[in-house]
């Protein structure tokens, strides 16, 4: 943790179970899935549903999720305006992937299809 000049960010700490269930509230209030938020999760980060699973029972945090993900190669296709900042230009690698993963359920819930999202 020493390499971290600045100080950590409250979400680095925070369960991804928390955060997960205003996920799919997010895309079932816009008529999308939990299913699909599940295949963009498992997309992002190449776990199976098993893994994902297992991750939202023990209540991993954000760092040790993305800790423990094998990021998509397609994952820097990923541009755009997540809370008013570019996810391509976040600088601290772990915010940038949670930013990812943001940027990728407001495409789900803004109707975005599939193979889009899913870029590649």
């Amino acid at each position: 943790m020493g390499s971290r000049l600045m100080r950590v960010h409250r979400i680095f700490t925070t369960a991804f179970s928390s955060v997960y269930p205003h996920y799919v509230n997010k895309a079932e209030r816009k008529g999308r899935t939990k299913a699909e938020v599940d295949e963009i999760i498992r997309w992002l980060t190449g776990f199976d549903q098993s893994a994902l699973d297992r991750h939202l029972e023990a209540e991993t945090t954000f760092d040790e999720f993305f800790a423990a993900a094998d990021l998509n190669a397609n994952a820097t296709l990923i541009t755009g305006v997540v809370c008013g900042i570019r996810v391509e230009n976040v600088e601290d690698p772990l915010m940038q992937k949670i930013r990812y993963l943001d940027k990728l359920i407001d495409e789900l819930a803004k109707g975005k299809k599939m193979e889009k999202i899913l870029r590649g």
